[in-house]
């Protein structure tokens, strides 16, 4: 017999947030540094889900967009990209791939690619800068600036039609995997142990960083995402932020 899901852990972003917003908000969760800038964000449980409310809305109630529809990520290695990965699996979107999905957020270095598209669907930018601020020059016509457009959202989120176990979670390279499949395997995972604290330089909004991000969201845990760290300083960053496990290892 098939154990209820309360058994075998979550099945839906929604739980595992709820669970980790229920027993320590003030935790913090996700911790960036960018070596090139000397860039350092931290955000806790709650002020992630805050992000994640907010981005959920932008995405749902400004643009439109609906549950099963398809959300390309194509963002750098970046604190935004596990606040992104968040919103659409709260609001049920599918995080994809593909070269024609239903919505693109891009940086900088891909924005002239997506820009002349923003006629045919949403083209939302991130400058990259420090506490997501707008772009300084402004973006092209029709691409939606999200270091703007995003403050003026909520920082609570209900979806009307909430996405359930088997409704996709991400399409990489055109195999789907729903959110069960994906929580299922994030609590069987060995990258991190529970409660532990994981550093990575892989983008957790990709196929081989997907489970940097997964797991430690299932194992209480928290992710140390580090961009253009020499062996050194990545050595230095490991012992001051008290990690626990390295990815890859």
């Amino acid at each position: 017999m098939t154990p209820p899901a309360s058994a075998t852990g979550p099945t839906v972003f929604a739980t595992v947030l709820a669970d980790l917003l229920r027993e320590d908000p003030g935790q913090p969760l996700l911790t960036f540094y960018d070596e090139r800038s000397g860039e350092r964000v931290e955000l806790s449980r709650t002020t992630y889900a805050n992000w994640v409310a907010k981005v959920a809305s932008l995405l749902v109630d400004e643009l439109d967009l609906e549950r099963g529809d398809r959300l390309r990520i194509d963002l750098p290695t970046h604190w935004l990209g596990p606040v992104f990965l968040g919103a659409a699996w709260l609001a049920g979107l599918v995080v994809t791939d593909a070269a024609d999905p239903d919505a693109v957020v891009c940086g900088p270095q891909t924005l002239p690619d997506w820009a002349p598209r923003a006629a045919d669907l949403p083209v939302l930018a991130c400058a990259l800068r420090p506490l997501g601020v707008r772009f300084p020059e402004g973006v092209p016509p029709g691409v939606h600036d999200v270091g703007v457009e995003v403050w003026s959202q909520p920082d609570a989120f209900a979806p009307w039609d909430p996405p359930g176990p088997q409704d996709p979670g991400v399409e990489w390279a055109g195999v789907v995997t729903t959110q069960e499949e994906m929580w299922r395997a994030a609590t069987t995972g060995t990258l991190v142990s529970g409660g532990g604290r994981l550093l990575s330089e892989a983008n957790p909004a990709s196929p081989p960083g997907l489970a940097s991000w997964t797991e430690p969201l299932t194992q209480r845990g928290s992710l140390v995402l580090v961009v253009a760290a020499e062996r050194d300083r990545l050595a230095l960053l490991a012992e001051s932020e008290r990690v626990t496990a390295r990815f890859p290892a």
